[in-house]
């Protein structure tokens, strides 16, 4: 419990800002259950009035918590949710966020992840180079993307709301998720051509590469080792989930690639596309699944200026 307990401490001192006498919200399912304990530890100790929630496994990112949570969300000043699978791309959470509940989702989240690497970053060095990276995002139109392993995209994000996951949620209705350190920003529905190749993870650890083509922003062929599990897990989602529903860009200069997209997808020199629910970010879809894939080395032209080059933040 001690190296679990650093990165709880962290987790709710240094992110969420929690208060004496708050009320703090743990959401968990049974594979998570130890951290969980670890982060109500953390929050008794900065005086909250902790409480934790232990629901059922569910079966894919996105999919909406029981409705017990959803209103047990609603009347928490603090939620942290360390569970086998995401809930942050849910009505619920967007619910409560809306009605100022300070969230933290923490899906796939391990005992390795929650005591060493990202999340024990500074995260006011995190938050700076975000919120760089998230100006330079700001009143773009077009995004370009290119990588030596083959990912060649073009998508608009003309008047989408870009979203900077710093890691300090201590704003009523902040959210993000933990461990942080990512820019993210829904592109414009029906804009993406071209295809990614998935050379980090994608639900797991890419043995291989992952292909997916896109026309006019829908994944029209996903092909590549893993892949008939990604097909399998979208088309349980139903018609909607192949809508390419994110770009995002890694931050944190402590993540490290491991075969866990929580703290894949915010490792320095990655980007990040996701298939599904864009719709409590700015976007327009509501799928029931959000799956996220890391790419690696991309050079990232916006509005044809160099952000990113093989990798390497011009920022």
């Amino acid at each position: 419990m001690t190296g679990l307990l650093k990165g709880a401490r962290v987790a709710v001192r240094t992110c969420m800002g929690v208060k004496r006498g708050e009320r703090v919200l743990v959401v968990t399912d049974p594979p998570r259950l130890t951290i969980a304990r670890s982060l109500l530890e953390a929050a008794r100790e900065a005086g909250a009035n902790a409480i934790l929630l232990c629901m059922p496994v569910g079966k894919r990112h996105g999919e909406e918590p029981p409705k017990l949570v959803g209103v047990a969300m609603l009347s928490s000043d603090v939620v942290l949710a360390p569970t086998t699978y995401s809930i942050s791309h849910t009505q619920a959470r967007l619910r409560a966020t809306r009605s100022g509940v300070r969230i933290a989702t923490m899906p796939m989240i391990t005992e390795d992840i929650m005591s060493s690497g990202a999340m024990l970053a500074d995260y006011r060095e995190v938050s700076r180079l975000t919120e760089k990276v998230a100006a330079e995002l700001r009143g773009v139109k077009t995004v370009e993307i290119t990588t030596g392993a083959g990912t060649e995209l073009v998508f608009s994000i003309a008047g989408r709301r870009i979203c900077p996951d710093t890691g300090i949620y201590r704003r009523p209705g902040d959210f993000g998720n933990l461990p942080a350190g990512e820019v993210a920003v829904a592109p414009v529905e029906g804009t993406a051509e071209g295809q990614v190749v998935i050379d980090g993870s994608m639900m797991d650890r890419v043995h291989g590469k992952i292909k997916i083509s896109f026309k006019h922003g829908v994944a029209k062929k996903i092909s590549g080792k893993g892949a008939s599990k990604l097909i399998r897990v979208l088309d349980s989602a139903g018609p909607f989930s192949r809508n390419l529903a994110e770009f995002g860009i890694g931050t944190n200069p402590k993540a490290r690639l491991i075969g866990n997209v929580l703290e894949d997808e915010k490792v320095l020199g990655t980007c990040h596309i996701a298939l599904g629910d864009n719709s409590t970010f700015g976007g327009k879809v509501k799928a029931g699944v959000h799956v996220d894939g890391i790419f690696t080395k991309p050079t990232v032209r916006l509005d044809g200026k160099i952000l990113m080059e093989n990798g390497r933040l011009m920022v």
